[in-house]
């Protein structure tokens, strides 16, 4: 399955002064298939795993001189490793340190190698080592599938390319919208991990999909053990299930787990970020960029890594779910905002972590909120997730009036148009938000 992240692989590939690629990501995202994918394209390749493969450690564990490791790994596979015809895949690498400590010797003794590195926990592993690795790593962060390459996946090229060639001022065909809505429905209900999305695509059957979604949630809950010894697992199920309930709203710790303390609950919050399952909604002021400038670190809501996992936990009803026509229904327990979070984050660069945003105004008789704040340039817009009209946008209108933006965004099951200052993008079309259509005159 082709991912958005291919072109940054391609581009590295061919880049001359190129470093050690640290490809980041949750677990079940699909990082070591897209390598294997990469690999395909070299002469050779060499793929170890320090999580299966633990007597490979032994070759990291005295001198970390690239050459002689390059030896080693090259006998025990019986794979020549040849710069600029091998590419070396070190996966799972935070269950080996010294590995991630070899790193920078690669870029500095070895640059005409082409090393990939991956790991699903590698955030705590780097925390031990913060330093190990300034001006010598490359970053690439990798989500769940895309809306775009859900349509990809089924072979929908040429639907894709009519949709990524639409906008407010190039509306789509009713036709092509209703069709593009019936896959939404579909991807919004298995969610974006490769595994689940491959088997919908195989078979069909959506309970098939859900069974193998419900396997690698239990995986995941399984991994919470890893996290940290003195952190209760019960604990961070308790916060990780608190984040599916609060989805939507701002993040109460008091009702996260009824038997911890707000340090305790903060440390587990902190926990699941690390892994890449939860992702913090911060709240700005939004008077000037960048948007993180302002940002009140008390305030902030969460999402969930993954829409499917999402609504999984949930547990929206199937039947009902196929045969909804209208957003609320859709939109139960606040899927559509989850999912808008999503892909915002996955059409981001992938080079840095992107981080999400959202305006909040408490005042007594003016309450407002906007659902996501972005950033296009040097202008800030407010972006919200509705199934109304113009005049149930209160919040959008308020934060318009007085923040004095170009225009704003709603996002729901409409078909693209626009009116005053509000541009109106489909909840599929979330990619086009952030890549403006180049034709100059209406189809």
């Amino acid at each position: 399955m082709k991912r958005l992240i291919d072109n940054q692989f391609e581009k590295w590939k061919d880049n001359a002064q190129k470093k050690v690629l640290l490809l980041r990501g949750a677990r079940q995202v699909g990082k070591t298939y897209s390598v294997r994918e990469l690999g395909k394209k070299f002469g050779h390749f060499l793929e170890v795993n320090f999580e299966s493969d633990h007597s490979v450690h032994e070759f990291f564990s005295m001198d970390l001189n690239p050459d002689e490791i390059c030896r080693n790994l090259s006998a025990f596979y019986n794979v020549p490793v040849e710069d600029g015809k091998t590419l070396v895949f070190f996966d799972e690498i935070q269950s080996c340190l010294q590995a991630i400590s070899s790193l920078r010797y690669f870029h500095e003794k070895r640059p005409g190698l082409h090393l990939v590195a991956a790991g699903s926990l590698l955030e705590f592993a780097l925390k031990e080592i913060p330093s190990f690795g300034i001006g010598r790593i490359e970053h690439l962060y990798m989500y769940p599938m895309s809306f775009n390459e859900f349509l990809w996946a089924n072979h929908e090229r040429n639907l894709c390319e009519l949709l990524e060639n639409a906008s407010p001022a190039y509306p789509i065909h009713k036709a092509f919208h209703q069709k593009l809505t019936r896959y939404l429905k579909q991807f919004l209900y298995i969610g974006g991990l490769p595994e689940v999305v491959k088997i919908f695509i195989n078979t069909g059957d959506l309970q098939k999909a859900q069974s193998i979604l419900d396997g690698l949630i239990t995986g995941l809950d399984d991994d919470f053990s890893k996290y940290k010894k003195h952190i209760p697992v019960s604990r961070i199920k308790e916060v990780f299930q608190a984040v599916t309930i609060q989805s939507g709203n701002k993040f109460i710790l008091s009702k996260a787990a009824g038997n911890a303390n707000h340090e305790q609950i903060k440390e587990a919050l902190t926990l699941l970020e690390m892994a890449g399952l939860v992702h913090k909604v911060k709240h700005s002021h939004s008077n000037g960029i960048p948007l993180g400038g302002e940002v009140n670190q008390k305030k902030f809501k969460t999402i969930m890594f993954d829409h499917g996992v999402f609504q999984r936990i949930l547990g929206l009803e199937l039947s009902q779910y196929l045969l909804a026509t209208d957003f609320d229904t859709i939109n139960k327990g606040n899927l559509a905002e989850q999912f808008a979070g999503t892909e915002i984050l996955k059409y981001a660069n992938p080079q840095t972590r992107a981080q999400l945003y959202y305006w909040h105004r408490e005042k007594r008789g003016s309450n407002a909120e906007v659902d996501y704040m972005i950033q296009k340039s040097d202008k800030i817009i407010p972006v919200e997730i509705k199934s109304g009209k113009q005049g149930k946008m209160q919040s959008m209108w308020l934060f318009i009036n007085e923040k004095k933006p170009d225009y704003g965004i709603r996002i729901s099951l409409e078909n693209f148009s626009k009116y005053d200052k509000i541009l109106v993008y489909p909840l599929y079309a979330i990619w086009n938000i952030f890549h403006p259509v180049l034709r100059t005159t209406p189809q």
